[in-house]
């Protein structure tokens, strides 16, 4: 029985020694890091141009550092902050391995983990951008397209049928006076907007203006004024009594007598 536990704390204590210096070992290693400076850093670690390696949150005691790129020595650093600024241009194309090698004042030498990198040509990051660009480019052009055409096509119709007078809703965006016509509509939240101005369309004479958004109580008034400016003189629409008798006289020709 004793013989049994005496080699059950043996195994015991050589597993937490094993594990101690396992876990000195892994806390002595160095950690790598990458920037940019200037250049492209795409996926899958493509990079391109101007980039700096650094140690991160190096131990106090660390006295000089010497980067590799594979197994060729970049450059060695001897102060701190321990980090080294090199130019892809300057070596071969294709798949590297970042790593360095520190060493302490006590002459300890710790290693790095390593971050692999691809190093790529100017012309592949021109490409690469633009294969990004165009598509969120065309994605937003559409965006802004069907923002203008969609609103103008749903609401085709359905404002010009309201009464005069009639209340009406005018969502989230709120609503506006067209300075033409006079009648307010509803304004449309994707729209082109310049300051605290917009370009929008009237929806009653088709004519567009720079108006703001109005308030509930003037759009109230407006809803109110449509029925007084029908009695008086040219017709809320735009369309004034000359333009109506041309317009008889139009439709009149294509009519069988």
């Amino acid at each position: 029985m004793k013989k049994s536990f005496s080699i059950l704390l043996i195994v015991f204590i050589l597993t937490a020694i094993s594990a101690t210096l396992t876990y000195a070992q892994s806390t002595t290693q160095l950690q790598l890091g990458l920037s940019r400076d200037f250049g492209y850093g795409g996926f899958g670690g493509d990079i391109q141009g101007l980039f700096t390696i650094r140690v991160k949150n190096p131990p106090s005691d660390l006295q000089r550092v010497v980067f590799y790129l594979d197994a060729t020595e970049m450059g060695e650093v001897t102060a701190s902050p321990f980090s080294l600024q090199f130019n892809t241009d300057s070596y071969a194309l294709g798949a590297h391995t970042l790593s360095a090698i520190g060493y302490t004042t006590d002459g300890t030498q710790l290693t790095s983990d390593t971050i692999q990198v691809q190093f790529v040509p100017a012309s592949a990051t021109t490409q690469t951008i633009l294969k990004i660009v165009l598509p969120i480019i065309g994605i937003i052009l559409i965006i802004g397209i069907a923002s203008v055409v969609i609103p103008l096509i749903t609401s085709k119709g359905k404002l010009s049928n309201l009464p005069l007078g009639a209340q009406r809703n005018y969502g989230i965006g709120g609503g506006a006076i067209c300075p033409k016509c006079g009648r307010p509509f509803p304004l449309r939240l994707w729209w082109i907007h310049i300051g605290f101005s917009r370009i929008d369309r009237c929806p009653f004479c088709g004519k567009w203006s720079f108006i703001r958004r109005s308030s509930q109580a003037e759009l109230r008034e407006a809803e109110a004024a449509e029925v007084s400016q029908a009695k008086s003189g040219p017709s809320v629409s735009g369309e004034t009594e000359e333009d109506k008798l041309k317009k008889a006289i139009d439709d009149s020709r294509f009519q069988n007598p």
